[in-house]
């Protein structure tokens, strides 16, 4: 098995949709720290399991600096966000999310990622 990890750092402002008080329902900003991890049984032609650049694309041209709110169909939280993320990226099985320093929400998912064989 291969594994492979990008670390992506992007800039983006959101607000929480909460049914109760909280500070985060009003508009605000994070430097968020995206982690993307990809396996793969077999490397793909070019001998990788995905192209780091690609990966780093996929997810800035979407949400660095934007408004979350603007750009995803769903209340931006980081569990939300760590899981679209591990949905888009090939090989993707996990995902950790940093909002804040201490603040880091994951996604595993419970299924092999694309092109692993559970044979």
């Amino acid at each position: 098995m291969y594994y492979i990890t990008k670390r992506i750092e992007i800039a983006g402002s959101h607000f929480l949709n909460l049914p109760y008080q909280s500070k985060c329902t009003r508009m605000h900003g994070h430097n968020w720290i995206i982690t993307i991890h990809c396996r793969a049984r077999e490397l793909n032609a070019q001998g990788m399991v995905a192209d780091f650049s690609h990966i780093k694309a996929e997810i800035t041209e979407r949400l660095d600096h934007q408004c979350l709110n603007d750009v995803l169909p769903f209340n931006p939280t980081a569990e939300n966000i760590a899981h679209w993320i591990a949905g888009i990226v090939d090989h993707c099985y996990r995902v950790d999310v940093q909002e804040s320093e201490g603040n880091v929400a994951s996604y595993v998912a419970d299924e092999p990622a694309s092109g692993i064989s559970t044979l």
